[in-house]
């Protein structure tokens, strides 16, 4: 996502990322990538389990939400499996959608 940044932008869209990951590591993690959107730690899984993300496993399927400036959930991407990723211009085409 972070390659095509502006063009989502451009859609109205703010990119957040919440991962599991501590604070520390997801400041690694964005340090290293050059990441410009905020990354927020869910280090005790309270969003990924209030969203019902998570597999039999505890781990969380990777995924996209859109959220509407109300807070209503617009669309919902998400792949099997958790190294699979939706492209921008999947992301991009959503939330042109909406």
């Amino acid at each position: 996502m972070q390659n095509d940044i502006e063009k989502i932008k451009e859609t109205g869209t703010q990119v957040v990322g919440i991962s599991f990951d501590s604070v520390e590591v997801l400041k690694e993690f964005s340090d290293d990538r050059k990441i410009s959107f905020p990354l927020l730690s869910d280090e005790g899984s309270r969003a990924i389990r209030a969203y019902g993300i998570h597999n039999k496993d505890g781990v969380p399927h990777p995924g996209t939400y859109l959220v509407g400036q109300d807070g209503v959930i617009t669309a919902d991407l998400f792949l099997d499996g958790y190294r699979k990723r939706h492209s921008s211009e999947e992301l991009i085409e959503a939330a042109a959608a909406k």
